[in-house]
């Protein structure tokens, strides 16, 4: 069986058409264009902003011209995450998708369910002549992974309704009003090349099979981030030896912990062999450490030729002991909801950029403000200290979490119905676009739901059948019972 031979249909059939659209973001043009073409084909009214957001509209069914306008968001970007061994260009290769168990996954690649099944639950609304509510406008939003800049730069008057239900969440059984708020810190090391010693061995130490995952979702699990443990290693080599690194490099994207990490260094040659025994040890120490957590971490170093340069000795170790030292992970739980992050931060990625700079990106997160503005205020302290320029984004507020909410009682009590229980009332510790749509548009009345996933933002990503079906009736009556107000 094929993802398109899912029931619902509908849904199922919209999202495998969708996963076959390259749309990494900042590179939206593709999907775009089926947006455009899909509303065409089904004769449904359609525009866009100049940044390139899309909103779809579809008439009330017969006798429910007067309810509530419902917007159904989704973002349009997914996350290009593969794993090393796997070759895919994002800019043209379709998702491969296939099912396993009660499971849709992707070969390598993250799936991108997030938040491709929020798009086809969308474009199904606006096909499926089954359906009753009133008018429905479909809200698709560009670049919300690298920064929400859809959301940002929503244009006037492309949304007309009150009511906002966002469908970028990962959870069955859980309907989340609140989220936090975000910033990214990004520090830069700027560099002098030096000849590399010639009676220096070098090696490429690296890390892979961690898992990775969301910054904001995954963070409070424990995982391992590559680039800690690759700087830990040269670290510690470096309180025993003279070194010299020539490279490092780990991570990809704000938004995910980084799961592959490596950098070429040399020692001495006297040292040599004592510099692979030491791994041997640090590597016990690591599996060791993250026993339960990382099942499938690996960790190797091999010889490698003298590279012609290296980066100059003050540089590479203030940059070893920044990225050893830099805080990542939970910083602080909430008071106010059980079991909810409150802050955190993300030591992303390491990139070297020309010939003489070395880029590390860093995300924080808080559902307080200020807490956000501190931490973010931290790692800045912290790489100044070690001698980089930093410069932080424009950032994006959070969604504070509205108990008296008319569309959360209704998606709650719709929840309900359906499968007699009751749902989890949440905030996520994830960013959601919601806080920039109540900062444009404050009347806004907005809950977020969605099936269930895992690992999204890593090739482990996946999406559990069942739960779709679950999504499908609970996103159907909830747009029936504002019908009936």
């Amino acid at each position: 069986m094929e993802v398109k031979d899912l029931k619902p249909a509908l849904i199922w059939q919209c999202f495998d058409e969708i996963t076959k659209v390259p749309r990494p973001s900042c590179h939206e043009e593709q999907i775009r264009e089926y947006l455009l073409e899909f509303a065409k084909k089904h004769g449904i009214a359609a525009k866009t902003d100049k940044v390139g957001n899309v909103v779809m509209s579809k008439p009330a069914t017969k006798g429910n011209e007067s309810a509530p306008t419902v917007i159904l968001q989704a973002h349009m970007d997914m996350v290009a995450e593969k794993n090393g061994d796997v070759e895919h260009d994002f800019l043209k290769d379709p998702i491969r998708t296939y099912i396993d168990g009660e499971w849709v996954k992707a070969k390598g690649t993250t799936l991108g369910a997030d938040n491709g099944i929020g798009m086809a639950a969308a474009l199904a609304v606006m096909i499926d002549d089954s359906l009753e509510h009133g008018t429905v406008e479909a809200l698709f939003t560009i670049n919300e992974e690298i920064g929400l800049e859809g959301a940002q730069n929503l244009g006037e008057d492309m949304i007309s309704g009150k009511i906002l239900v966002n469908l970028d969440s990962e959870d069955d059984g859980e309907i989340f009003v609140g989220c936090a708020g975000g910033i990214d810190t990004t520090a830069v090391f700027h560099y002098n090349r030096s000849f590399s010693p010639e009676n220096f061995s070098y090696f490429k130490m690296s890390v892979s099979g961690l898992l990775g995952g969301h910054s904001g979702g995954d963070i409070h699990l424990g995982r391992a981030n590559a680039n800690k443990i690759v700087a830990r290693f040269i670290w510690e080599c470096s309180q025993k030896w003279d070194i010299e690194v020539s490279s490092f490099k780990g991570g990809n994207l704000r938004n995910a912990i980084p799961r592959e990490a490596e950098s070429v260094f040399g020692v001495h040659n006297d040292h040599r062999e004592k510099v692979e025994e030491f791994l041997k040890v640090y590597s016990k120490d690591i599996k060791n450490e993250y026993k339960g957590v990382e099942p499938c971490v690996e960790l190797k170093i091999e010889s490698v030729e003298r590279p012609e340069y290296c980066i100059d000795s003050a540089t590479s170790l203030s940059l070893i002991r920044a990225l050893y030292s830099a805080p990542h992970g939970v910083v602080s739980m909430s008071r106010d909801l059980e079991n909810l992050v409150e802050t955190s931060t993300n030591l992303a990625a390491v990139k070297m950029e020309g010939d003489d700079k070395i880029k590390v990106t860093t995300s924080q997160r808080s559902s307080v403000e200020s807490r956000k503005n501190d931490i973010a205020g931290q790692v800045e302290a912290h790489f100044q200290l070690a001698g980089a320029s930093v410069s932080h984004s424009d950032g994006y507020p959070g969604w504070a979490p509205n108990m008296e909410s008319a569309i959360m009682k209704i998606s709650a009590d719709a929840y309900e119905e359906l499968f007699a229980v009751k749902p989890a009332i949440k905030a996520i510790h994830a960013g959601l676009e919601c806080g920039l749509f109540l900062s444009k548009y404050p009347e806004l009345d907005m809950v977020s739901f969605g099936p269930t996933m895992t690992g999204v933002h890593s090739p482990d990503e996946q999406l559990l059948i069942p739960t779709v079906d679950k999504f499908w009736k609970h996103l159907a009556l909830v747009l029936k019972k504002v019908a009936e107000l």
